[in-house]
């Protein structure tokens, strides 16, 4: 006896609509606020430059050393070899 598959995401009637709503709603929220927004735009961009400086610090170690164990070895000069 095979497992009953769950049908794709969207292929179910309930997903179409919620995509629906949310662009109907979305259309009506950017109409009705266009003007706070397009006021408010510029400060957006310049609020990006701290976050994305704050957020994107943490794939590396943030302001820390970046030398681990291994680069503090020194490399072997010409005369060494």
């Amino acid at each position: 006896m095979e497992p009953i598959q769950k049908p794709s995401f969207w292929r179910i009637r309930s997903s179409w609509v919620l995509f629906g709503f949310l662009g109907i709603a979305g259309y009506f929220l950017f109409t009705e606020h266009r003007a706070h927004v397009i006021a408010f735009l510029p400060w957006m961009f310049l609020l990006a430059c701290p976050l994305m400086h704050l957020f994107m610090h943490g794939g590396h170690g943030g302001h820390h050393g970046h030398a681990g164990p291994e680069d503090n070895k020194t490399t072997p000069t010409r005369e060494d070899r």
